[in-house]
């Protein structure tokens, strides 16, 4: 079974699902292989613990 992973800040359910449903159809088009073989893991971070640019997300909002 493909894994597709994805790691990132906090979301909220229905950009869970969106994502979850089109990295699911995409990658299945592109690999030819059944949607319901396919796994979406999607992590989720705080923007506390994500640095872009040597700054914390959280700093960049202020």
């Amino acid at each position: 079974m493909p894994v597709i992973t994805v790691e990132g800040a906090l979301m909220n359910i229905e950009q869970k699902r969106k994502l979850a449903e089109v990295l699911t159809r995409e990658a299945a088009e592109i690999m030819k292989a059944p949607e319901g073989a396919f796994i979406v893991l999607l992590k989720e971070n705080s923007t506390e613990n994500i640095g872009v640019g040597g700054m914390l997300l959280a700093d960049k909002k202020k």
